[in-house]
């Protein structure tokens, strides 16, 4: 069978700059950046296969875009119109707005509303509403977000995701935290219950009547936590905790347990209690990486489902609803499943690492990366 020949690409030195121009903005769409990103390694002579392969994208992808750049030159990458009424905003124009509300804020205001963008704009509160949709842009949220500055990351990724993955035969891991501060709160007033077409109504105000913390261990193989309530989240506490998991748990296994950086885990005490039990080894996630540690999922749970609506008139009253809780989700418990392995982890950081790069240094620097 006769190979197919490929469509001859040519790119001007113009056209060439609008491309670059269009993968490093951020205020391009990313729909429009991955074609330009198809029609710019084609040029250089490689095949449909070997660009699919580079960006993880299918075939006739590849095909579908640089023949649409033969046939057409730059229009060709945009999309194409759609039935019904003649747009009224161009796509210089809408690019104008995504720019502004990627790169720019109203005056004394830190991010755009439609109404803000339409007066700005000059078009319509529906047409600011339409573009954004297009381009996912919502100004009014804001996510949160912290990458780890631990020297050692990437060997704590893989030594505890390595425990998850494939744990030691003949150990336990535990996945240890404390839960500090929980407050005991009273509302002002009684509690609505919910009703058919309302929902259940509290008071904003509550009373204070102290705190606890909590000290949890999940077992990542069973989903069963060993948890202890104390005043105070001190070395002593930690070492009357890890008393506890030493009674509680088979004396002929090994104990690995996931923890964070926090101080009291690491004081001159608790490291000569662990001398005198060799059975613990501990496995200390990156700073500022909580998500490391499967425990902070079940304290999610414990206060989506038990804190956060709870009347707990005393202390007494919220050890008691943590532990009753405990024991309630200990008799279903399943363990949560860990799919990524750390190198996927480790990938997915540095992607996200090189986004935010290339949105906080302008185009001509991000040029030579």
């Amino acid at each position: 069978m006769a190979r197919r020949l490929l469509p001859e690409l040519k790119i001007s030195d113009a056209d060439k700059e609008r491309l670059e121009s269009w993968t490093r903005r951020s205020s391009t769409a990313q729909a429009l950046a991955f074609r330009s990103r198809i029609v710019l390694l084609c040029a250089t002579g490689k095949t449909n296969m070997a660009v699919a392969h580079e960006l993880d994208t299918r075939n006739s992808t590849v095909g579908k875009w640089r023949q649409r750049f033969v046939d057409m030159g730059l229009d060709g990458l945009l999309d194409e119109p759609r039935p019904g009424a003649p747009r009224s905003i161009n796509d210089r124009r809408v690019e104008e707005i995504v720019t502004m509300t990627l790169e720019t804020t109203p005056e004394g205001m830190t991010h755009w509303s439609t109404r803000e963008m339409a007066a700005k704009a000059g078009i319509s509160r529906e047409s600011v509403r339409r573009i954004w949709k297009a381009f996912r842009l919502k100004p009014h949220r804001e996510g949160t977000f912290k990458v780890s500055t631990d020297p050692h990351l990437i060997a704590k990724i893989r030594d505890v995701v390595g425990l998850y993955l494939d744990p030691p035969e003949r150990a336990l891991v535990l996945c240890v935290d404390e839960k500090s501060q929980i407050q005991a709160l009273d509302r002002t007033q009684r509690l609505l219950p919910m009703q058919p077409g309302r929902m259940a109504l509290r008071t904003h105000d509550y009373k204070r009547h102290g705190t606890t913390s909590l000290f949890a261990a999940l077992d990542v193989a069973t989903g069963k936590v060993i948890g202890a309530c104390k005043k105070r989240h001190r070395s002593r506490e930690f070492i009357q905790f890890l008393t506890k998991i030493d009674v509680d748990t088979p004396q002929d296994l090994d104990l690995h347990l996931v923890l964070d950086n926090y101080a009291t885990h690491k004081t001159p005490g608790v490291r000569r209690w662990l001398t005198r039990h060799p059975r613990f080894h501990l496995h200390f996630t990156p700073t500022g990486s909580s998500w490391l540690n499967q425990v902070e999922r079940w304290f999610a749970g414990l206060t989506d489902k038990a804190l956060r609506r709870g009347v707990h008139r005393s202390v007494d009253e919220l050890i008691a609803a943590i532990e009753h809780y405990t024991a309630v989700v200990n008799e279903r418990a399943k363990p949560f499943t860990w799919h990524k392995t750390a190198t996927e982890i480790i990938d997915s950081i540095g992607r996200f690492c090189s986004r935010t790069l290339r949105s906080h240094l302008p185009s001509n620097k991000m040029s030579g990366h």
